[in-house]
């Protein structure tokens, strides 16, 4: 019998406190449940239903992978902004195509998920066609994480490369005020057996949502996140959402946000930099957020065994590094996300209860407008 073992009852007692509180905040819901909620919120909110199906395509993805700050807790924010006229419900998104490869695409002040996978599929028709595509939008709004784009490019079979510009959050290298957003930018590969290479960063250590969720739950932020606004380090979620975002590596990441304002915004004909209106300043003005999509058909370049075959390789590679810390294997970018959607197809979503409710109110709305 061994005497001298460390007492982990308290570390296990904290892990169920932890446990019980999730189980306790969170609730469980197949997908298909999930997407017939979030579609009748959308129409509740004065979506059609294919606009709505659209928005949550992108959304519940979202979920599916886990980043449940950019799934459908997004009724709250987006479906303020249309109330109040700053998302328009019912845009006639336009698609002109300016070149055998390229086009514009304007959102009309749609959704920005609805514009986005609108450009999306404008992008990958392009694509097939010449090889290589690319759609740039203007008129659009938050359009949600980048990796649900990457990987329904991926399913088809492009490799992508994918931006958005934001509202400003981020001083410039070396100022002290904000001029430039955290500018998410995303690339994917397809891989072996669906195993897609999929990288979705944004150009800040972390996205807003993350420090607004922390001042909702009364937690404090490591001070890597953000500055308060005069630009000093600060474990206070309220002082950051007050001040800055830091971007990532310094003056690199900084560099990298401009460079994505500039394909979002300025070679969109979106606004860009401090021309993009704060949709919690001004919810009820349009924000012409700009994206672009550049996708390459993968199939132009060699069979699909072939890449299969190299993808594989490639991830092998990695995953043949021993662990610096043991049970935290080397992980490719997007095994975290289909992992996560992966058992949650077989187990159900994990959905916040206050964002079930929310959805529920709103599609209870669809229901009156079409009972009255």
């Amino acid at each position: 019998m061994i005497t001298d073992a460390p007492d982990l009852s308290p570390i296990t007692t904290r892990a169920n406190d932890v446990m019980n509180t999730r189980a306790a905040t969170r609730q469980t819901i197949s997908e298909i449940e999930l997407r017939v909620l979030g579609k009748q919120a959308f129409q509740g909110l004065g979506l059609s239903a294919d606009h709505a199906a659209d928005v949550v395509e992108i959304l519940v993805l979202a979920d599916l992978f886990g980043l449940s700050t950019h799934g459908l807790s997004r009724i709250e924010s987006y479906g303020e902004r249309l109330e109040v006229g700053g998302i328009a419900k019912n845009p006639t998104i336009g698609v002109d195509r300016v070149a055998p490869a390229l086009v514009t695409v304007d959102g009309a002040n749609g959704v920005g998920p609805l514009v986005g996978l609108h450009a999306l599929r404008a992008a990958m028709e392009v694509a097939r066609e010449c090889g290589i595509g690319a759609a740039f939008v203007r008129g659009s709004n938050h359009f949600g994480p980048i990796s649900p784009y990457s990987y329904l490019a991926a399913e088809e079979g492009f490799a992508s490369m994918i931006g958005s510009n934001a509202t400003t959050t981020i001083a410039p290298w070396g100022g002290s005020d904000a001029r430039l957003g955290n500018s998410p930018l995303g690339l994917g590969v397809p891989g072996a057996d669906g195993a897609h290479f999929m990288l979705d960063m944004a150009m800040s250590v972390v996205a807003r949502a993350k420090i607004r969720n922390a001042l909702k739950a009364g937690e404090s932020i490591p001070d890597t996140w953000g500055t308060d606004k005069y630009g000093r380090k600060t474990t206070d979620p309220k002082a950051a959402l007050d001040g800055f975002l830091q971007p990532i590596g310094g003056h690199k990441g900084y560099g990298l946000a401009l460079v994505v304002d500039m394909f979002a915004g300025v070679l969109s004909n979106a606004a860009y930099l401090t021309h993009v209106k704060s949709w919690v300043d001004a919810p009820d003005k349009p924000q012409n957020l700009g994206h672009f999509f550049i996708l390459i058909d993968t199939k132009r370049l060699g069979s699909t065994a072939w890449l299969t075959e190299r993808m594989r390789d490639f991830a092998d590679i990695l995953h043949a590094s021993p662990a610096a810390e043991e049970g935290k294997p080397v992980i490719v970018p997007g095994e975290i996300e289909l992992r996560n959607m992966a058992r949650q197809r077989s187990d159900g979503i994990e959905v916040d209860i206050a964002v079930l409710a929310l959805l529920r109110q709103r599609a209870g709305h669809a229901a009156l407008a079409v009972g009255g």
